[in-house]
């Protein structure tokens, strides 16, 4: 899930570890034509996680269409409170993820 990256000689597990503690995380709905909801999900470092991966897991999770556009992941229908807990379950701290009424 992470690429390599500078951690000044830490062990990858604990760089993970940070570079997840670091992310802070927005999750909200958006309205798009034809009253369909979309679920957006911001702040996911793209240099750090493949998003491309992390939509794609989050789709099959939650049997829905989605995309990654602008660094930001985009799930068809409203899926906010399932989608913290997914991430939750990924390793992102709770405290660090936020839903957006």
């Amino acid at each position: 899930m992470m690429r390599d990256s500078l951690c000044g000689g830490l062990p990858p597990e604990i760089c993970e570890q940070l570079s997840l503690e670091q992310q802070i995380i927005k999750i909200r709905l958006e309205k798009r034509r034809f009253g369909r909801e979309v679920t957006i999900i911001e702040g996911i470092d793209e240099k750090e996680f493949n998003l491309k991966e992390l939509a794609s897991e989050l789709k099959s999770k939650l049997a829905t269409g989605g995309t990654v556009k602008n660094g930001r992941i985009e799930l068809q229908g409203d899926h906010r409170h399932r989608v913290k807990k997914l991430l939750a379950e990924l390793g992102f701290p709770e405290e660090n993820i936020t839903i957006i009424e």
